[in-house]
């Protein structure tokens, strides 16, 4: 396979479909500590820590499919670096769900996302039970790598060789099985600790209970909570991710209704029941941080602007404002229950674009501006940076400039001019989420590593391609001794 680097993205949209649905299968084994092996570049001395990815890793059992891949049983995969030499231990996670079907090799519960049990509508309505998936995110927390899926509590996994410890309730911090979200942030910049973790769990109803919590991540007293508090809302709210500022936690509130009846009776699954409502405003909730300055003081409850957001970037403060850069897209995305994920047509469905939320608290309004029209996703900052200005922005998106097609490109922004480069692998390779990782060696913003996980379509396996985020030219690639499926989210853990 041939990378193309490049200035500008190029207008070819052609890809084959079959090269990137090719993705979707199961992984077939689990390794420990397997070398890699480098196709292109060279062993890059300075990295010493570990990539850890999590994502689907069982799509089918017993010949039947899920009916969407975020309802495929994660599976996590470490490539530890050791003086730049990588080696990969993969496994999944074994949830009590996971064990069951696995046993049997059948689906004997029914998917979020529409995966329905055998037997037709008879066989799944009123049956509202869910297995906890654990496929959505994996970081470290004191001395243990977690498993997250936002609708339950965390799976504690060993961090060194994956095996599954158990659900935990975080030394008593979390009651059973409560959820706990897939999107926490790393705080660097905070007073109360060398680096904090910040994450939320919501009870959902007519009235929404979000959970802020803020643990130590760092020394002696990594992975205590120090900081909780409570806050609630009017309305369902359908929310899996936030973002922080040094003294606020920002959550977009998007104007979905949510009607059960479907999913009680055995038609759809939970998240088939969402709709985006053109009658109803979206809002910001924007909730102190009890690290900050306007610790104790209520949350500031704002109009958001129209659209749809799975996912934050970044955010930070400016005089009165908060800026908050986010991916938007014009309706919830999401996979009816008569279409296969395998072969959707990708005109029909809403692409996410990098817009700018200013959200003027003084005054309680918000505006929005586009930063870039193509199609993107998965974009992330230099974590150094996260909840403080940063000048760039690194994120999966499109090959071609206008409309929706896979993710296939990694591009580079800069968020104060709006110059753009990037690199692609199309025709045949498929991009995931960038993990950008700071140099060592030095303090520049832009410099360091981006870890690419990537479906190579021409051969039908897995590469982890490794950038520099300055430039975006090739470092490494490594062929990976296992096939990955397009995954979800992943993190990086220094030695």
């Amino acid at each position: 396979m041939t990378y193309i680097q490049e200035k500008q993205i190029n207008d070819n949209p052609a890809f084959n479909k079959e090269d990137w649905a090719s993705a979707y299968k199961n992984v077939e084994k689990e390794l420990t500590n397997e070398p890699l092996n480098i196709s292109k570049g060279g062993n890059i001395g300075e990295l010493n820590g570990t990539l850890f990815r999590n994502g689907p890793g069982i799509l089918e059992r017993g010949g039947q499919w899920v009916h969407h891949p975020f309802d495929g049983d994660g599976m996590i995969t470490a490539i530890r670096f050791e003086n730049g030499k990588p080696s990969l231990t993969n496994k999944f996670v074994q949830t009590k769900g996971f064990l069951e079907e696995k046993k049997i090799n059948k689906f004997i519960y029914r998917g979020v996302f529409g995966t329905q049990k055998s037997g037709g509508i008879l066989n799944n309505a009123l049956d509202l039970k869910f297995k906890n998936i654990a496929n959505t995110h994996v970081i470290k927390l004191g001395n243990e790598v977690l498993a997250l899926w936002e609708a339950a509590g965390p799976h504690a996994l060993d961090p060194n060789n994956l095996d599954t410890i158990g659900l935990t309730t975080l030394g008593g911090v979390l009651k059973s099985n409560e959820a706990f979200s897939a999107h926490p942030k790393s705080d660097f910049n905070s007073n109360m600790s060398s680096e904090l973790l910040v994450t939320f769990g919501i009870q959902t109803g007519p009235k929404s209970t979000i959970r802020l919590m803020e643990f130590s991540n760092a020394g002696e007293n990594a992975g205590e909570l120090i900081i909780d508090r409570k806050d609630t809302f009017n309305g369902f709210a359908f929310l899996h991710d936030f973002a922080i500022t040094t003294n606020w936690a920002i959550f977009l509130q998007n104007a979905i209704d949510f009607n059960p009846l479907p999913f009680v009776m055995g038609q759809k699954g939970a998240a088939q029941c969402l709709k985006s409502n053109p009658n109803k405003k979206a809002k910001f909730f924007i909730i102190p941080r009890e690290s900050g300055v306007f610790k104790g003081q209520p949350p500031i409850i704002i109009d958001a602007p129209d659209g749809f957001v799975f996912h934050h970037v970044n955010a930070y403060e400016k005089d009165s404002k908060i800026i908050l850069d986010s991916i938007f897209y014009d309706d919830f995305p999401s996979v009816g229950p008569d279409e296969n994920f395998r072969d959707i047509d990708f005109d029909n469905y809403p692409e996410g674009n990098l817009k700018r939320s200013i959200i003027d608290l003084k005054g309680g309004t918000s505006k929005l501006e586009t930063l870039s029209s193509q199609c993107c996703e998965f974009a992330t900052v230099n974590p150094k940076l996260l909840g403080l200005k940063a000048s760039y922005s690194w994120m999966a998106c499109t090959d071609k400039k206008i409309g929706n097609a896979p993710l296939q490109a990694i591009k580079k922004i800069n968020l104060i001019t709006k110059e753009e480069i990037s690199w692609s692998a199309a025709p045949s390779g498929f991009v995931s989420e960038p993990i950008m990782v700071p140099s060592q060696s030095s303090n520049k913003e832009d410099e360091g590593y981006l870890f690419i996980l990537l479906w190579n379509g021409s051969r039908r396996g897995s590469d982890l391609v490794i950038l520099d985020a300055k430039d975006l030219k090739e470092l490494a690639i490594y062929e990976l001794p296992i096939s990955i499926p397009h995954g979800l989210h992943g993190s990086w853990v220094n030695n």
